[in-house]
């Protein structure tokens, strides 16, 4: 390559390509010198708040809305919360996950809706229940590389009403018949329509990979780890207990009420928490494996609409801007592995990476947020880290990675609880860890979260100096 490099550099006017001299009509000349001085990597990166829809139970009050909707309304709201101008901002990044075809590209649509400048580009991102992570951490790339200052990221999902196809042949048909010309041809395509082909494409919550729902990975790892029923329920009732508690001291301030058309009542608190019982929980049957899986209804995450959104930029523009933030953010990662015996076990791999990757260890980590999306995954989570064998074989380390007080995790509830809009649930748990940071005094959060395909995301947040709830 070097002599090549050296050949070219000498043609004067012009450069070889397959042995013909072309024209070099803008007289550009090689530098030498360029590259790799310019390092902007050092630059602080700051979260300064977020907000979020409540999260409601699909087909409650929001059903007669779009996801364009919420998203919109998280967009206006983190506006009007915080208070920057809005031409600030200068990217936004929406994530989405059953995305919904008239506004495919959700992030743009609901930026125009909210008032942004249409002057400010945005993408819509998907990386199933980590899409807002992916946001976040999208964003902190641009601004790491000096692309943009000041980002917004966010996102929603709208399970009330998703999208619903008619079957492959009757789709067949019908673009045949959009190309038909004569009425002979249009009543042929007419008299091959047979009642199978008014079988609508239904959706699932499965992976493509291995056709596996969530939830029977849920009881796979239960099995494997060897969780019982009442270890689920149990770890399910802790969830709502500590959610309905956080709910009522007023601690969820992330919430963004919104008056929904046709409903009296302006929705403001989330509608998923119920503090059951012990005995009441030990009478669900199966959801997924039967009679003898473990995953119910009240142990898994629930079907839930709801939206968010968040801002970042660097520490010096937000000084410039007047702005306060919450929390500094330090690190993160991105983990895969098997997809059907290891599915949800993501935050078993990625929490000792990004531990790794910040110097920490797990004593330094005052504030867990872990996403819920069964009660058999976390403790599956937790028995992988407190595992010597897990370590060995899969981590590549000598000993157990070791589990965090449980009283400094999920302390405020989770997903079971407080509901799991996929694309929405990054920045919530963004938010509750950069709240408890500040509420509980402590310097250094840990995020965590698995997500279909096998994947799964950590990230490290440092308390700010003097940053207020």
């Amino acid at each position: 390559m070097l002599p090549f490099i050296k050949a070219v550099s000498k043609i004067e006017q012009g450069f070889k390509v397959y042995g013909v001299i072309c024209p070099r009509p803008w007289g550009v000349q090689i530098n030498k010198n360029y590259a790799t001085k310019y390092d902007q990597t050092s630059k602080n990166i700051v979260f300064v708040d977020g907000v979020r829809t409540p999260f409601l139970q699909s087909g409650t009050q929001y059903k007669n809305l779009m996801s364009y909707d919420l998203a919109r309304h998280s967009l206006l709201s983190l506006r009007r919360k915080i208070g920057f101008p809005n031409e600030a901002v200068e990217y936004i990044c929406y994530g989405t996950v059953m995305q919904e075809i008239k506004t495919s590209n959700i992030g743009r649509e609901a930026a125009l809706g909210a008032g942004y400048s249409e002057h400010t580009p945005a993408h819509t991102i998907t990386m199933a229940c980590i899409s807002s992570n992916q946001a976040i951490t999208t964003a902190m790339g641009l601004i790491a590389c000096g692309t943009y200052d000041v980002i917004v990221a966010g996102g929603v999902e709208f399970m009330s009403d998703i999208p619903i196809r008619h079957s492959r042949p009757m789709r067949s048909l019908m673009l045949q018949a959009n190309k038909a010309k004569t009425l002979a041809q249009k009543l042929s395509l007419l008299g091959s329509i047979r009642p199978s082909h008014f079988v609508p494409d239904l959706p699932a919550v499965a992976e493509f990979s291995s056709g596996e729902t969530m939830g029977h990975s849920g009881d796979r790892l239960a099995a494997a780890f060897a969780i019982t029923r009442k270890e689920e329920d149990e770890y399910a009732l802790r969830s709502h207990k500590l959610a309905a508690q956080a709910q009522s001291l007023g601690y969820f301030s992330d919430v963004v009420p919104i008056k929904v058309p046709g409903i009296e009542e302006v929705v403001n608190k989330d509608n998923g928490i119920r503090v059951s019982t012990p005995e009441q929980l030990a009478k669900l049957k199966p959801a997924f494996v039967k009679p003898y899986g473990t995953v119910t209804a009240a142990n898994a995450s629930f079907l839930t609409d709801g939206a968010s959104a968040a801002l970042i930029t660097t520490e010096e523009k937000a000084r410039l801007l007047g702005l306060k933030p919450k929390a500094y953010l330090r690190n993160f990662t991105y983990v895969s592995q098997d997809p059907v015996d290891q599915l949800l076990l993501g935050p078993a791999y990625a929490i000792p990476k990004v531990l790794e990757k910040s110097k920490l260890s797990i004593k330094d980590v005052g504030v867990w947020e872990v996403h819920e999306a069964f009660a058999a995954q976390i403790l599956a989570n937790l028995k992988a880290l407190d595992s010597d064998w897990f370590a060995q074989r899969y981590l590549k380390k000598s000993e157990k990675v070791g589990v965090p007080e449980l009283q400094k995790w999920n302390s405020w509830g989770g997903s079971l609880s407080i509901g799991h809009p996929f694309a929405a649930t990054g920045i919530r748990l963004v938010t509750h860890t950069a709240n408890r940071l500040i509420k509980e005094d402590q310097q250094f959060g840990l995020i965590a979260a698995c997500a279909a395909g096998g994947q799964g995301v950590g990230m490290i947040l440092e308390r700010y100096p003097d940053a207020k709830i």
